[in-house]
């Protein structure tokens, strides 16, 4: 179990550490650019309104504080949601606060608490019979669910994103389109982007994100396996059964199945506000009701 583990936790934490430290340095070379890159003997006045666009200014502290209410959100206090802002114009993330979002969801112990639930259901169902029952099959299912979950997030919110200059946040419409409009913006978000210069872009970085993260499963899923064997008869012979859970099939709609799962996450992350309002309106007109009706 302890070898098979290692090599399961190890190929997709090597690969995103590997990807990390090769591509998180070069990033922030470019997010500095040196002071004497600056446009030489141009007048004071004009400066302002040609540098602007080009260079990304310093956050202030004031929009840090709000990135680090926006990343401590959660359902009902509980379900980390980490990766939305009601800011149509909130400033691009670096490439260094790229990683700490991707970070902080993967490690978040309501997320770890999440895969080991959905261990327990894959196990219950017998999926990925090669892994066997008892606690050496659980172990195993819970190291696939847990590199499907940081694969997925490493690719989809941190490498693509960097990579391309986008923005993995989902930006919330709010209030005031109508209910229709909201649902469909909520789900085309996982194709529909903002880029780090605010422009809207094909999501590539999601689309990308759900094919590479499936492609690596191919690593650590069980390949073709002995499952049974249907005894032979007096009329056929003994006929094994094999099971796959690797290849180009398998890959495809383990993507597929990520992007509907992202589409049904933004419509979650557009209108949960809206109820969240709704449940503390009513808790706010029922409680005078019962204390006020003495009279």
């Amino acid at each position: 179990m302890g070898e098979y583990l290692s090599i399961k936790f190890a190929l997709p934490v090597v690969c995103c550490f590997a990807f990390t430290s090769f591509f998180l340095l070069p990033c922030a070379a470019q997010q500095t650019p040196p002071p004497s890159a600056t446009v030489p003997s141009t007048p004071a006045a004009s400066t302002p309104q040609t540098q602007t666009p080009t260079s990304p200014k310093a956050k202030t502290e004031e929009e840090k504080e709000i990135e680090r209410k926006e990343q401590s959100q959660r359902v009902l206090g509980v379900l980390p949601q980490f990766g939305v802002t009601s800011r149509q114009d909130a400033p691009p993330l670096t490439s260094a606060e790229k990683f700490h979002l991707f970070a902080k969801q993967s490690i978040d112990p309501v997320t770890l608490g999440i895969i080991g639930l959905q261990a327990g259901l894959s196990q219950a169902e017998n999926e990925f019979p090669a892994y066997r029952q008892g606690a050496v099959g659980y172990g195993k299912r819970y190291g696939a669910s847990l590199a499907d979950s940081v694969s997925s997030g490493f690719f989809s919110n941190y490498f693509y994103p960097t990579l391309l200059k986008q923005d993995p946040r989902y930006f919330r419409l709010g209030e005031g389109p109508s209910v229709a409009h909201r649902l469909f913006f909520g789900a085309q978000q996982e194709f529909w982007c903002h880029d780090d210069k605010g422009k809207h872009v094909v999501n590539w970085s999601s689309i990308l994100g759900s094919l590479t993260s499936g492609a690596v499963s191919n690593l650590y899923y069980p390949g073709r396996t002995l499952i049974s064997v249907t005894p032979a008869t007096s009329t056929s012979p003994a006929i094994p059964n094999y099971e796959d859970d690797r290849g180009v099939t398998l890959t495809l709609s383990r993507s597929a199945i990520a992007l509907a799962y992202g589409m049904a996450g933004g419509v979650f992350d557009e209108f949960w506000p809206d109820i969240h309002a709704l449940l503390h309106k009513h808790q706010k007109t029922s409680t005078p009701a019962d204390t006020s009706t003495n009279p």
